[in-house]
């Protein structure tokens, strides 16, 4: 193996730099049809996909099987408001880790209690929401780069006899098994805070988890 970990390390941290949360200023002041919303999102997010150019960040498709799954409410007359644009980021990023039903469940207060008309004596609106929390990720990045480097070394030291391309190998097979199992971890985590929040709504686990993300 000839992979030099100082490089990778190099473009993992580059990689967390380039990370760009659209800004709510960002968002057109108009209301979308779908085209426009697919054409929007593919153009700010496609950095974010795996394989920039070939992996679809949303399709109409998706969009219509979250309205469908109640996720996203309905479109008025074939259009999408701003609140729909960030109900659509939230789906974005949490269909990677969770199933449509989970989803529902952490979206559907928010929805029920500041998304629409009527709801402007709430103390929030989506735009609100969105916007405090995109500003607190933004600021998560220099912690998720110590946690990475923690790692890192943590992982270089597990096998501290191994030498050449041994020590290569299994530096980076026990790198990608501790980040794999901090996701997994927390990944319970969230499904059991979701499921206590499920609880305390009274929700039932209904929908289907194997819909199309």
């Amino acid at each position: 193996m000839t992979l030099d970990m100082d490089d990778l390390i190099g473009s993992l941290m580059a990689s967390l730099d380039r990370i760009d949360y659209i800004k709510a200023a960002d968002i057109p002041n108009i209301e979308l049809y779908m085209d426009q919303v697919t054409t929007f999102m593919e153009s700010r997010l496609k950095n974010t996909t795996r394989n920039p150019g070939v992996d679809k960040v949303l399709t109409k498709t998706m969009i219509n099987n979250y309205a469908k799954n109640d996720l996203l409410p309905p479109p008025d007359k074939k259009k999408y408001s701003r609140e729909h644009m960030y109900v659509l980021l939230f789906i974005y990023y949490f269909k990677n880790i969770l199933s449509i039903n989970d989803i529902d469940v952490a979206l559907k207060p928010i929805k029920e209690r500041y998304f629409g008309e009527g709801k402007e004596d709430k103390p929030y609106s989506v735009e609100d929401i969105y916007e405090a929390i995109r500003k607190t990720a933004e600021g998560l990045t220099d912690s998720i780069k110590e946690d990475l480097l923690e790692t890192y070394h943590t992982a270089s030291g597990i096998f501290p006899d191994a030498e050449g391309d041994d020590e290569e190998m299994l530096t980076m097979f026990s790198f990608i098994t501790l980040l794999v199992l901090d996701v997994y971890i927390k990944k319970l985590l969230i499904e059991k805070m979701v499921d206590g929040y499920s609880a305390k709504l009274g929700l039932s686990k209904s929908k289907d988890s194997k819909s199309d993300k």
